[in-house]
């Protein structure tokens, strides 16, 4: 065991955390011209989460219950991620496959209703909360727009970028160059591109097994995004661009780095095998190099192989989080799930991972943060006692004590 360099409590900021309206409580926050066309659909409208009720459901926009809740799990700051579902979906937007054309506008109405609620959700705890607002790929010209609406109504979450799977093939892929001008604003504004795992999943049929399909198969499609960016050019481009990937660890990075690192080198060459790429010039750095300079890694409730990649990614790329209120997740175990990852790493680590790579990130105020973190206390020393098997929650439905029972370490 480490011996702590001192006993200062850390400051504990989730980089995944979930919250939005409730259905009927949207409609106020839409405009007045799509009231009736919400009246309609709400009518028709079933919840696709009817095992969420009551307290459960709450947690998603009961501001003061929320405060509580992550206080007495050691968070005292949240990176909010959209949760519930806004007008004219069928599912969270996280989830939900980009709008096809003809459906575009109103779902248009439904992410900026969205997003007023989230900037005066935010509004309500500034120093605790850094909202992430909505923007769709349709149209450049409405998500510059809304870039600029999230910027100048203090959503300094950034934005969340969407990801068409490969079977939305009316928007391009996010490496086409009508892209730039976006790219261009988002740099401008200085705000965070954040991607979530579950965007560019194609959907699933009803076959048996789709949804442990889906599961399974969910770091590949969201991966595509971090790839596309990256062999697109768009960092080298756009050089101030900051990008994260939540709740989808490190651990993949390293191999997923040595990839693009072996095909950018055939590619440099003129000749991925029997393809000419001599017309298609090669990125000045190897991807690697993009990786480190312009990604960030959302390693929410962090299993031991994320612990080891931050030594490929860099530590100070490392975002902690407990995905509330999200079953999955470590809340409100999250003093175990340190304790679980963090237990034999150095204090000057675990503070950058636990919140001052967030705060840099999202512009929290550590100093404002200050006495919430001394409330709660969580220090070097409780988080430097490994957590044995026998201490994981027999309640908790976190993936990662999951996977740790199962394989028995």
């Amino acid at each position: 065991m480490n011996a702590p360099v001192s006993n200062t409590p850390y400051t504990v900021i989730t980089a995944d955390a979930h919250a939005g309206a409730s259905v009927q409580d949207y409609r106020a926050y839409l405009d007045a011209k799509y009231r009736d066309d919400f009246d309609a659909w709400r009518g028709s409208y079933q919840s696709p989460k009817k095992k969420h009720v009551s307290k459960k459901k709450e947690k998603n926009w009961n501001s003061e219950m929320r405060l509580s809740d992550l206080l007495s799990d050691g968070v005292v700051g949240e990176v909010i991620f959209p949760n519930t579902v806004p007008p004219f979906y069928a599912s969270a937007f996280h989830v939900s496959p980009p709008p096809a054309n003809e459906d575009y506008e109103l779902k248009l109405a439904g992410s900026r209703a969205h997003n007023r609620w989230l900037a005066e959700f935010c509004a309500a705890a500034p120093e605790r909360r850094a909202g992430i607002g909505l923007i769709h790929l349709n149209n450049i010209d409405d998500a510059i727009e809304d870039v600029e609406w999230i910027a100048k109504n203090g959503l300094r979450g950034g934005v969340l970028l969407p990801l068409p799977s490969p079977y939305e093939v009316h928007l391009n892929p996010l490496n086409h160059p009508d892209y730039d001008r976006l790219w261009a604003a988002i740099q401008d504004h200085d705000l965070v591109m954040n991607q979530h795992s579950g965007q560019g999943s194609p959907t699933y049929s009803d076959g048996q097994g789709s949804n442990a399909l889906w599961a399974m198969e969910m770091p590949f499609f969201i991966q595509r995004g971090f790839t596309h960016l990256i062999m697109g050019g768009v960092f080298e481009r756009f050089p101030k661009l900051k990008y994260i990937l939540t709740e989808s660890g490190c651990a993949w990075a390293p191999r997923l780095m040595n990839q693009m690192d072996a095909m950018w080198m055939a590619w440099a060459a003129g000749y991925i095998g029997e393809i000419d790429t001599s017309q298609d010039p090669a990125l000045k750095e190897p991807p690697s190099f993009y990786a480190r300079r312009n990604c960030w890694y959302g390693a929410s409730f962090p299993s031991i192989a994320d612990v080891k990649g931050r030594a490929t990614v860099g530590v100070d790329r490392v975002l902690w989080g407990n995905d509330y209120p999200h079953y999955e997740g470590c809340y409100p175990y999250s003093r175990e799930n340190m304790r679980f990852a963090y237990a034999e790493l150095e204090e000057k680590e675990v503070r950058m991972m636990l919140g001052e790579n967030a705060a840099q990130l999202y512009n929290f105020d550590l100093d404002a943060l200050a006495p919430l973190a001394a409330q709660v206390n969580i220090t070097p020393r409780d988080v430097q006692v490994p957590l044995p098997l026998e201490e994981i929650p027999e309640d908790s439905t976190c993936i990662t004590f999951q996977r740790a029972r199962m394989m028995g370490k």
